[in-house]
């Protein structure tokens, strides 16, 4: 997959996805680089690997380029060596709602505690329906994100 990824973010309020879910998985992953919005990433969810480069936001977070390659699990577990410091786990449940698949991803370990969902767009201002759980919106919110939560995980937000 390659592409522009349009994705608004937010918290989750309850555990109501849980039951809404059709399906889980557990996501483990790594950053072989990342500095000045750009990433390179590894990511390993259950017996899948996957690289995926992404670019920087030029709209506060709501849109960047993506390019993503499934890799064998053996390539994932050889490139997680490369990584910088910091993994991110999280258990990733899918959520269809209103015509839209909402990903809401309840982090583990260092980041116990957080629960962010995620709805990707085909347009900045495609509307949608907005399930039960989601709570505040924060799209662009560094704090955030995957590659931030692993060098300042939730915990050390309290």
């Amino acid at each position: 997959m390659s592409g522009l990824e349009i994705e608004r973010k937010f918290l989750v309020r309850s555990d109501d996805y849980k039951r809404m879910a059709h399906s889980s998985s557990h996501i483990r992953q790594g950053y072989i680089c990342s500095g000045h919005g750009r990433t390179v990433r590894v990511r390993q969810r259950d017996a899948q690997g996957f690289l995926t480069i992404k670019g920087p936001s030029l709209d506060g977070g709501l849109s960047r380029y993506e390019f993503e390659k499934e890799i064998s699990a053996d390539e994932a577990r050889h490139l997680f060596e490369l990584c910088e410091p910091g993994v991110v786990e999280k258990t990733r449940y899918l959520v269809d709602f209103g015509g839209h698949t909402f990903e809401v991803d309840e982090f583990h370990a260092d980041n116990d505690g957080l629960v962010v969902a995620e709805v990707e767009l085909q347009a900045p201002d495609e509307p949608f329906d907005r399930p039960p759980f989601l709570g505040q919106e924060v799209t662009g919110d560094r704090r955030y994100y995957n590659g931030h939560l692993r060098l300042n995980p939730y915990k050390l937000w309290r």
